[in-house]
């Protein structure tokens, strides 16, 4: 039958780590791909208390058609949080959205026209790559190094690609590199944005996650203009299956979000707005990412170790202060992607780095989570990653 996709399909591909995923299922794989939560940190009791006390004291309400921006208390919450980290913001500058996923969809649907530029960390987080794909957005991917997007790469960028529509940005324990972008850069990027007249899309779902270092304030928190659209989730301080996140920004964007979200799915889970509000009412959420805190700085720090005890030493990583992820680097002639390969074979499992950029085909990366799997498990399976490594290595030849 001939085909009645629209063009638009064919810019829509499955994502690569969901399909990793898939794959390891089985209970034996060690897997360090997804970026995946500790689910035995959930909440759960908690979780039931607030159930309970919302289908007691507004069941009915809880279980209707709700308001596209979000439930007020639930959004004065988040206003309250986001002010404890130095953004300002109203009810009116705020929409709750179904996870930042969503959020970051809606941005591409409100923002970019076919051909559209988008500046972005290279690499950058994948979901997002594959969200404005669909938009047929063309991407210039600006270098980064340890302290996050190189501020003069990006000025450079901005002078060739005048009619850039927005950058878009993780400064916090980037997804995928567990980077954090230095408090000067944050500045500059204001400025450069303020200078070329560019939106700033700031995703920021890590930003709570820190277990050492100091804080840092969000790239909004400079912003003089309102040219920073600020994205962020329950997904990584709370329970991602929930799916709620939200988006800050000056009122011309919300109201357009508004009109857009009515038309996707006209506003998010009502009962998992309510419940969050209660158990955020009734517990303290901030001792609940403390706990999380704990746990993930054990865990990446027992994964740091394991690198360097049993990687082979011409391999570079990253050393994140939060976050979920460590990227690595191997010598140039190694191809992840093979590396992946031969893992599984031997039941660990990581996401090969060349998804995450848009354009170039950077092979030699990999991304490896540690909030997911217990300690033990950290250490045998990077003892088999090493082991892996060790031996595919020795077959590259010497530079």
């Amino acid at each position: 039958m001939e085909s009645k996709f629209a063009k638009r399909a064919s810019r829509v591909k499955s994502s690569e780590t969901r399909e990793i995923l898939k794959v390891t299922e089985r209970p034996e794989v060690i897997s360090f791909a997804g970026g995946l939560p500790a689910p035995e940190l959930f909440p759960v009791e908690a979780l039931n208390a607030a159930c309970e006390a919302v289908l007691k004291e507004d069941g009915p309400a809880s279980l209707q058609y709700s308001t596209t921006e979000g439930y007020i208390p639930l959004r004065n919450a988040i206003i309250k949080r986001m002010s404890a980290i130095g953004i300002q913001a109203s009810l009116e500058q705020v929409i709750i959205t179904s996870g930042s996923q969503q959020a970051i969809d809606l941005t591409g649907r409100l923002l970019l026209d076919e051909g559209d530029t988008i500046l972005c960390e290279s690499p950058t987080y994948l979901a997002a790559i594959n969200a404005f794909k669909v938009y047929d957005a063309n991407f210039v991917e600006v270098d980064m190094d340890e302290d996050g997007m190189i501020m003069e790469a990006l000025e450079k960028q901005l002078q060739l690609h005048s009619n850039a529509k927005f950058i878009y940005t993780i400064p916090d324990f980037q997804n995928p590199t567990g980077r954090t972008m230095k408090l000067e850069r944050r500045k500059r990027m204001i400025e450069l944005a303020n200078q070329y007249n560019v939106l700033i899309v700031e995703d920021n779902p890590y930003g709570a996650v820190r277990f050492s270092g100091e804080p840092l304030p969000p790239v909004k928190h400079f912003d003089t203009e309102g040219r920073v659209i600020y994205l962020s989730t329950f997904s990584k301080i709370f329970t991602p299956g929930l799916r709620l996140g939200w988006i800050c920004a000056d009122e011309v964007f919300i109201e357009k979000y508004v009109a857009f979200k009515q038309t996707a799915d006209l506003h998010s889970d009502s009962f998992a707005q309510r419940i969050t509000a209660k158990y955020m009412e009734l517990y303290d959420i901030e001792a609940h990412i403390e706990k999380i805190k704990t746990v993930y700085k054990e865990r990446c720090t027992t994964m740091l170790d394991c690198i360097d005890q049993f990687f082979p030493k011409s391999v570079s990583h990253s050393k994140p202060e939060g976050g979920l992820f460590i990227w690595v680097e191997l010598p140039d002639s190694v191809d992840s992607s093979k590396i992946f390969l031969e893992c599984l074979k031997n039941d660990v499992a990581f996401v090969p780095g060349i998804p995450f950029f848009p354009n170039s085909q950077q092979k030699n990366t990999l991304r490896l989570n540690y909030s997911n799997m217990p300690k033990e498990r950290i250490i045998e399976g990077m003892k088999r990653l090493g082991e892996v490594l060790q031996r595919e290595l020795q077959k590259e030849p010497a530079s």
